[in-house]
């Protein structure tokens, strides 16, 4: 992962009372550095144990800001501040219909799930079949089993499902794949790390009857987006 240091693999030592504590400290720490606002987000992410979306030999560098390595090609979960960097410009909320392109190793498809309630709909895509059988078993073992996983190509999304309040994209690709666009929602909202020459734009895109808005939060740095839409 170029631009990240990943520490070496170990057999994980830490409690579940560990965790907690490192949970706890964590979210408060992103809330003090204005990453976390939205009280569904941080409640989200105090319920839901990072850890155990994380390969053993990695997991006690869960709440660690340095994206971790997951079974399939090139694959990793994120650092911890990228859930809230993604989701609080969409505003994702109770009740959301949201897409999420990259579903890794389901983490962020729990935490959308707390976020969305009973009542919204979380689908998640990933094209790696390794990666995708490795967040499956975790989301199953975690108790989320209410979560519409598909194995394809993310940058087609899933007409079947839409239109989509929210998408999320999370690999960096050559500019918004437009069937994703086609899919969302009129007032919806779509964010995705696009590829410029030299480094990588986080853009929020806000979809109206007339046009499509939009706007680049900050530079970031992930993996590329594989598939049709890909590099």
């Amino acid at each position: 992962m170029p631009g990240w240091i990943v520490p070496p693999p170990k057999k994980p030592i830490k409690s579940n009372e560990e965790f907690k504590r490192e949970r706890e400290a964590k979210v408060g720490e992103l809330r003090s550095q204005g990453f976390l606002k939205s009280e569904r987000i941080r409640k989200a992410m105090l319920k839901v144990p990072r850890e155990v979306f994380i390969p053993s030999g990695y997991r006690d560098y869960a709440y660690h800001e340095v994206p971790l390595p997951l079974p399939g090609e090139g694959s990793t979960i994120s650092c911890p501040h990228s859930y809230p960097l993604f989701y609080e410009p969409l505003g994702l909320d109770k009740d959301h219909k949201f897409l999420e392109v990259g579903l890794g190793s389901g983490y962020g498809s729990a935490i959308a799930k707390e976020v969305v309630g009973s009542e919204g709909l979380v689908v998640s895509i990933d094209i790696d079949p390794v990666t995708f059988e490795f967040a499956k078993m975790n989301l199953e073992n975690a108790g989320y089993n209410d979560i519409v996983l598909v194995r394809s190509d993310g940058g087609l999304g899933y007409p079947e499902l839409a239109p989509y309040d929210r998408i999320s994209i999370t690999a960096a690709c050559p500019d918004i794949p437009p069937p994703l666009i086609d899919q969302l929602k009129t007032g919806g909202k779509l964010i995705a790390p696009v590829i410029r020459e030299k480094f990588q734009e986080l853009v929020l895109l806000e979809k109206s009857e007339e046009r499509l808005d939009r706007m680049v939060i900050c530079k970031v740095l992930y993996v590329n987006l594989r598939g049709i839409f890909g590099l």
